[in-house]
């Protein structure tokens, strides 16, 4: 267990890592995403493993039902022709100001990988403004210059964003495959 006063779940990870000292790499998948697919968790870590020039990575799948784009318990990613975070955000982005059909929108997944050291760097920095208005912890990385890889999956998490999808999670857990 961990204590109780982390302002966010990578404060309370990077501690949960000091108590294995030589961890170099650490993935942190969100308790809100039981059904976070292994091979997903796999892929990452062998990603951030082989990569060590790489600080941070995470996952994001397409978002084409558009009730989702709209709602704020869906984290939205938007990304840079490298395939790095460019800004994360409860709201649709980006903005259309004008429709262009083949502007891909993406759902952030809540899994992360770290190079523990990048980990330690990024809970020394206070909450982020953006961190804060958001309630969105990644972007307490982004706010102070890094990047965070996103590796795009066709993976479709269904995350426990609501009391109202316990039930679903819930069949969803039990049926055998």
């Amino acid at each position: 267990m961990t204590r109780n006063d982390h302002p966010s779940g990578t404060d309370r990870i990077a501690e949960a890592a000091t108590q294995i000292p030589n961890s170099t790499h650490i993935i942190n998948i969100q308790g809100d995403e039981p059904l976070i697919d292994p091979q997903l968790i796999d892929t990452l870590a062998l990603k951030l493993r082989t990569s060590p020039d790489l600080p941070m990575i995470t996952a994001a799948s397409p978002l084409d039902n558009p009730n989702l784009l709209n709602n704020p318990d869906i984290v939205k990613v938007t990304l840079t022709t490298e395939q790095n975070a460019l800004y994360f955000s409860r709201s649709p982005i980006p903005y259309r100001r004008t429709p262009q059909t083949n502007l891909p929108n993406y759902r952030h997944l809540g899994i992360y990988g770290y190079q523990n050291n990048f980990l330690q760097h990024v809970i020394s920095l206070p909450p982020s403004p953006l961190e804060i208005v958001e309630g969105l912890e990644q972007l307490r990385a982004l706010e102070n210059g890094h990047q965070i890889h996103v590796h795009l999956t066709d993976h479709q998490a269904i995350g426990l964003d609501s009391p109202d999808q316990i039930a679903l999670i819930e069949s969803l857990l039990t049926q055998t495959p």
